[in-house]
């Protein structure tokens, strides 16, 4: 099994949307389909006949052997787990890699975003459903959330506001909600309310509590759980 290949790059061309390298390793030619962000680099730094070194996942067939070359071993590693979902083939992991980076679909994984992995050619609404369904226990660790901290993702520049979040997070506990509602709403409220993202000062205590339930109310299903 051949774990990885270093050696002089001898040219690198591109055959509708995949993307290859020929590198000579020790006298022979290794023809190696690459991602679209590294041939890029290839071609802008002019690298022929210098010395790459790629993490390679090699595929046997019956009438051939393809090599899959990638920068950095997590990368092969995903693109590994994705090979091993039912229906998913080398070029839709391929495709998944050269739209997204892993930490962009660990997120989409998160947050069930279908419509965004959808946008990968060749993925349709059941393909994406089952890759978020798989992925997510391929990816438990990373997608782990600690119920006890406080979403900081979308901080807040504006120390009376973040003073009525804090007021407002109490609120909801005392009215007996989850911490997973509670983070949730918050997530949303910072995220997507244009006063916030604007920090009004005219925005009230009692402006946030009523928009926080009216989402836990009637749009819960808007709530990042």
């Amino acid at each position: 099994m051949i774990s990885w290949i270093s050696g002089d790059l001898v040219e690198s061309w591109q055959t509708n949307q995949k993307f290859f390298v020929l590198i000579n390793c020790q006298g022979l030619g290794y023809e190696i389909q690459i991602l679209e962000s590294l041939f890029l680099k290839l071609k802008t730094n002019k690298l022929c006949n210098k010395n790459i070194t790629l993490w390679i996942k090699h595929i046997k067939k019956e009438d051939s052997d393809l090599f899959f070359g990638f920068k950095s071993n997590d990368q092969k590693n995903f693109f590994i787990k994705i090979l091993n979902i039912r229906g998913i083939g080398s070029q839709i992991g391929m495709g998944i890699l050269n739209k997204f980076t892993i930490t962009e679909v660990i997120n989409a994984i998160k947050t069930q975003n279908r419509k965004l992995i959808c946008t990968v050619p060749g993925i349709g609404q059941k393909m994406a459903d089952r890759l978020i369904l798989e992925l997510k226990s391929k990816f438990i660790n990373e997608l782990q959330i600690d119920e006890n901290t406080t979403h900081e993702e979308f901080p807040i520049m504006n120390n009376e506001i973040n003073k009525m979040l804090e007021d407002l997070q109490l609120t909801l506990q005392s009215l007996n909600y989850t911490k997973k509602e509670i983070n949730g709403i918050l997530t949303i409220i910072k995220k997507d309310n244009e006063l916030i993202s604007k920090n009004d000062k005219n925005i009230s205590f009692e402006n946030l509590l009523k928009l926080a339930m009216n989402y836990l109310e009637n749009d819960s299903s808007n709530i990042v759980r």
